[in-house]
């Protein structure tokens, strides 16, 4: 190939994306293999990849393997540069079965599917406030969980615990309890007693369960306000409050307009149903894929309205007589949910831009 036919020819880029190193290919429109090259994951390795690849003619899209994970930096910079950037899923296991796994072989496919549109998506940006929100939002799950296993296993030490602890500590509430434990003073010179050790395994279980609920009380204070200032309406509709509007933004996307209908955010969520039809059987089943967080976020709406709204209580009442199940209706409450929760999301923006 001659520089004169690099001006001319377009290609299209892939990259299979590691920690350490990320690994590019370029192939012509007809699908040809150009070349394949790996450069490590670094700022100076970004830019050389992206020198490599428009070497060989007018780059018109990269896939990505791992937009949001090892190859979100490199995303960042194509995008930046005004390039087509898309996400691509791995390849199925029946392609990988036959043609083999390296890092050449990914980024070739992954290269492939960006050419031909196939099981690509457009990557979210990670440069706003919902990226913002989701490393807080992390942060702050990550409290949640700790403190609920430390809460389960504060429990489980009392259940076996000495009769002389397990009688002054069981039926306490979970307040009392873990005040009452965080206070206990035992004799740490007699800890090869069981209930000495006992309770000293409690106290400091219950001292670290104050911390992470200051911890996540201090986190709190920052995501009320940056999730009301990101979308207000959100927060204020029916059911929703801080931590569900800020999971289901985190879901969308600081560029919420990559959805392109109501119904592919209710797929991203897990919650259109899935056609499963053959011949005379005409059926859907249950979704089992999507966001799960976001599902979940979308089930705690319904069943908070399930119990104060009057217009989702008469819905139930008549899809019961209808003879559908409990969980049936609560499929199709999240879906009905999840069509009005998109609208807020995206019509947040053209208000405040209008």
């Amino acid at each position: 190939m001659t520089s004169e036919d690099a001006t001319i020819v377009e290609v299209a880029g892939g990259v299979d994306t590691h920690q350490d190193t990320h690994t590019a290919a370029v192939i012509d429109p007809v699908g040809r293999v150009l070349g394949t090259e790996q450069f490590p994951a670094t700022s100076t390795g970004y830019a050389g990849l992206l020198a490599w690849m428009r070497g060989f003619g007018r780059l018109t899209r990269v896939g990505i393997e791992g937009t949001g994970a090892y190859g979100a930096g490199l995303a960042r910079l194509l995008r930046d540069q005004d390039f087509d950037v898309v996400e691509v899923d791995r390849p199925d296991r029946k392609t990988r079965r036959f043609q083999g796994k390296s890092d050449p072989i990914d980024a070739i496919a992954a290269a492939k599917a960006a050419l031909a549109g196939d099981r690509t998506g457009t990557p979210k940006q990670r440069d706003g406030r919902i990226e913002a929100l989701r490393n807080l939002r992390v942060a702050r799950r990550s409290a949640v969980d700790q403190r609920a296993d430390t809460q389960r296993q504060i429990k489980a030490l009392i259940v076996t615990a000495p009769d002389e602890v397990r009688e002054r500590l069981r039926g306490l509430a979970v307040k009392e309890l873990i005040t009452t434990c965080a206070g206990l003073r035992p004799d740490r010179t007699d800890a090869d007693r069981p209930a000495t050790a006992a309770k000293i395994a409690l106290r400091s279980l219950a001292r670290r369960h104050q911390q992470l609920t200051i911890e996540i009380a201090d986190l709190d204070e920052l995501l009320n306000p940056l999730v009301a200032a990101i979308n207000p309406r959100l927060v204020a509709a029916n059911g929703v409050g801080t931590d569900v509007a800020g999971r289901l933004l985190v879901t969308a996307g600081e560029n919420h307009d990559r959805l392109h209908s109501e119904a592919a955010f209710a797929m991203l969520c897990g919650v259109a149903p899935i056609p499963a039809s053959s011949g005379k059987t005409h059926r859907h089943r249950l979704n089992r894929g999507g966001d799960r967080q976001a599902n979940c976020a979308l089930y705690r709406v319904v069943l908070c309205r399930l119990r104060w709204d009057p217009r989702t209580r008469a819905y139930m009442e008549r899809r019961t007589k209808d003879g559908l199940s409990k969980k049936e209706i609560i499929r199709c409450l999240k879906r009905y949910i999840a069509r009005e929760l998109y609208r807020i999301i995206t019509t947040n923006d053209q208000e405040r831009a209008a």
